[in-house]
């Protein structure tokens, strides 16, 4: 029997979230501040909602997918919130990519105004909600995590409590920090390869059979010697998150150099005005067509 789900933010990620969720059964309603978004969960069969207290007056489970805190605030704590709903017993799986002390925190003012909340940020871009292997990790109450894992299972290849609230944005952090500065490292490979006279095909042929292959390759290696940069992950992305893996690694005492150096190539590259392109934009970088 289908749940009474919203969904906050119908981005690149959230629109195909919520047509698996319609696609599942559930009734959804939804709030983007672009009026053409809400068009598109209209025509999916969802319910378009003025606010987000009235996603939560309508709902029973909320997921939010925004880009900054302030958002998520607003859209949370804020006059026209959820927790303004004075809905309780209402449960927030907030999956946005945050510093995991303030969501952690944001858990806490939500719980004292009856809304339960977990972070449940997912390793993956739109072809992967599209064929339903996202990657969730969710950190909060278990009880609230079983509560969830039914709805949130069937999206993806792997749901897995990580502790309490704010693990699920550190282990996110984690994934992000070598997923993301493993495609400068790649992007470096391969123009090295290509700069030594050897074949697009020899270098994804040898690399795909030795101890470099795996789904990093497998995703971005074509893109990059392609030139392909349209966006599966958008550099911007790269940039902030980089840089909360960069703040979180100092905050426990040490410096990602390897991160920093990514996020140095990720962020010349977003200040030559290639923020929306895939992050193979990068190679544009390592070649000097920044400057």
């Amino acid at each position: 029997m289908g749940e009474k789900l919203g969904f906050i933010g119908l981005g690149k990620m959230g629109t195909p979230l919520t047509r698996n969720l319609l696609a599942d059964g559930h009734e959804v309603v939804g709030f983007d501040i672009d009026p053409a978004r809400m068009e598109q969960l209209r025509e999916a069969g969802g319910t378009p909602c003025a606010n987000a207290k009235e996603v939560a007056e309508r709902s029973d489970v909320v997921f939010t997918m925004l880009l900054k805190p302030e958002h998520i605030e607003m859209n949370t704590i804020g006059p026209q919130g959820i927790a303004a709903a004075g809905k309780e017993g209402l449960i927030l799986v907030e999956m946005s990519t945050m510093n995991p002390t303030w969501s952690a925190g944001l858990a806490g003012k939500l719980e004292a105004r009856g809304v339960k909340m977990v972070d449940a940020p997912v390793s993956g871009t739109v072809p992967h909600v599209e064929s339903r292997t996202l990657a969730y990790m969710v950190g909060g109450k278990k009880e609230i995590f079983e509560r969830i894992k039914p709805i949130i299972e069937p999206l993806a290849k792997s749901v897995l409590h990580t502790g309490p609230n704010g693990t699920g944005c550190s282990m996110k952090l984690v994934t992000n920090l070598i997923v993301n500065a493993g495609v400068a490292l790649l992007t470096e490979g391969l123009l090295l390869g290509e700069r030594s006279g050897l074949s697009h095909d020899t270098i994804m042929s040898c690399l795909r059979s030795g101890a470099a292959a795996g789904a990093l390759l497998e995703i971005k290696g074509e893109k990059i010697l392609a030139r392909d940069f349209m966006p599966h992950g958008a550099l911007s992305i790269y940039v902030k998150d980089l840089g909360l893996c960069v703040d979180l690694a100092r905050e426990k005492g040490f410096d990602a150099s390897m991160a920093a150096a990514g996020l140095e190539m990720f962020r010349r590259a977003q200040e030559a005005g290639w923020a929306e392109d895939d992050c193979a934009r990068v190679v544009d970088v390592y070649e000097g067509k920044d400057r």
